[in-house]
């Protein structure tokens, strides 16, 4: 018996039947979703989560950290959340790790951590964000950014203006703004930032590049493989010539002659070179497609009603290919991923302080061998893993799903 359900309800239906595919989906959508929310969910959502310290390098996952945090004195305002979102919140303290701290009068002792020596700070540079301009420019009597009158502290903000502060309310501020507790989930890199905050960020290039790359990829090769199958001859002829030369070019070399020509290296860069490497697949596809279409006889009707052959590609035969075109673009995404983490590991592509995976297995590669180092490599790997795995799982699952031969049964 012949199914009479249309083709769209019975690729739904077999999607949700191929549980790999579900999880791959799962995967790439909370993975999509963290990398869009950003810097409003990392622990660390300073710019490219490059708050850190030195003295916690190579932290193993699930330690714990005290802070001492300073004050600049400058003014750091609040970002929107949608600005905090896309480009992060810039710090308004300096970070100083500590084991201990005790509060003497106007100053706070503390042991740094991994030392025996207590150093003192003065607990108003460390709560205040205090005047820097020109001191002898002041009035008579404030030539400090603040002056201490019984249990008042008097002092210009960095705005230039005076203020008063009393010492409790000093304490009490202190305590709430300037002592920090951090847990660090999956440990700290070799500068001491954390590393889930960075994966999280490294998500987001990673996607970022890949959703990039497969649009350029699909626009080009759409429309040179549309154009080579439908009118053939001559233009076939030097398409494929252009496909095969494009073809022969390893995609590191493609990289290196874009960095020159462009004379820079970065994200910009990453996109065009990923992009401009996978469009020979796309082009393949769909001219092999469109040249067993072009035959059927709907097209012959359309040319004999009078469409253009620009309205015949693209709203009569490009709709019968967009099953394959779906899956090859999410087989390009995993290799979209794969390709910018080497170019990142092998510094064509993304440039530090900006997390990209490739980067920090980069870090970590020249960490070996020196204690507490596994995870600096083996964390963003596995998340290379998980997202190139989910993409292919959920290509096979597409493309079992558009198989015309299981939709007839």
């Amino acid at each position: 018996m012949v199914n009479t359900h249309s083709p769209n309800y019975l690729v739904k239906q077999r999607m949700l039947q191929n549980k790999p595919a579900l999880f791959g989906l799962g995967v790439i959508l909370i993975t999509s979703l963290m990398a869009i929310l950003g810097y409003l969910i990392m622990p660390d959502n300073t710019p490219n989560a490059n708050d850190g310290a030195i003295q916690l390098q190579k932290l193993m996952p699930g330690s714990r950290a005290t802070f001492l945090k300073i004050r600049k004195n400058a003014n750091v305002p609040d970002r929107n959340i949608f600005a905090e979102m896309l480009f992060g919140q810039p710090s308004a303290y300096l970070l100083v790790p500590i084991s201990e701290y005790i509060i003497e009068d106007w100053q706070v002792r503390v042991k740094p951590y991994g030392e025996e020596n207590w150093e003192s700070y003065e607990l108003a540079n460390c709560v205040l964000p205090l005047f820097t301009g020109n001191l002898n420019e002041q009035p008579a009597g404030y030539q400090q950014p603040y002056t201490i009158t019984g249990n008042t502290v008097r002092y210009r903000n960095f705005d230039g203006k005076l203020h008063n502060l009393a010492y409790s309310e000093l304490v009490d501020i202190f305590e709430d703004k300037n002592i920090e507790n951090r847990f660090y989930i999956l440990g700290t890199d070799k500068s001491g930032r954390d590393i889930f905050s960075r994966l999280l960020y490294g998500a987001r290039i990673s996607l970022s590049i890949g959703l990039v790359s497969v649009l350029l990829s699909l626009v080009l090769g759409v429309t040179l493989g549309a154009l080579g199958g439908f009118f053939g001859g001559w233009l076939d002829n030097l398409i494929m010539w252009f496909m095969s030369v494009v073809w022969s070019i390893p995609g590191i070399m493609l990289v290196i002659a874009i960095s020159l020509a462009l004379q820079s290296r970065g994200i910009f860069v990453a996109f065009l070179a990923v992009g401009l490497t996978m469009w020979v697949d796309v082009a393949r596809v769909v001219r092999g497609q469109i040249l067993g279409i072009k035959e059927k006889l709907f097209v012959e009707a359309a040319r004999a009603y009078g469409l253009t052959n620009w309205q015949i590609i693209y709203s009569h035969i490009l709709p019968n290919i967009i099953g394959s075109l779906i899956v090859i673009a999410t087989s390009n995404f995993a290799a979209a991923i794969l390709l910018e983490a080497g170019l990142s590991f092998l510094g064509l592509s993304v440039q530090p302080p900006t997390p990209s995976w490739g980067i920090m297995i980069y870090e970590g590669y020249h960490a070996i061998g020196s204690p507490d180092s596994w995870h600096l490599i083996v964390l963003p790997a596995l998340a290379i893993s998980i997202m190139v795995l989910s993409f292919n799982l959920l290509g096979n699952g597409l493309r079992d799903a558009f198989d015309p031969k299981t939709l007839l049964k």
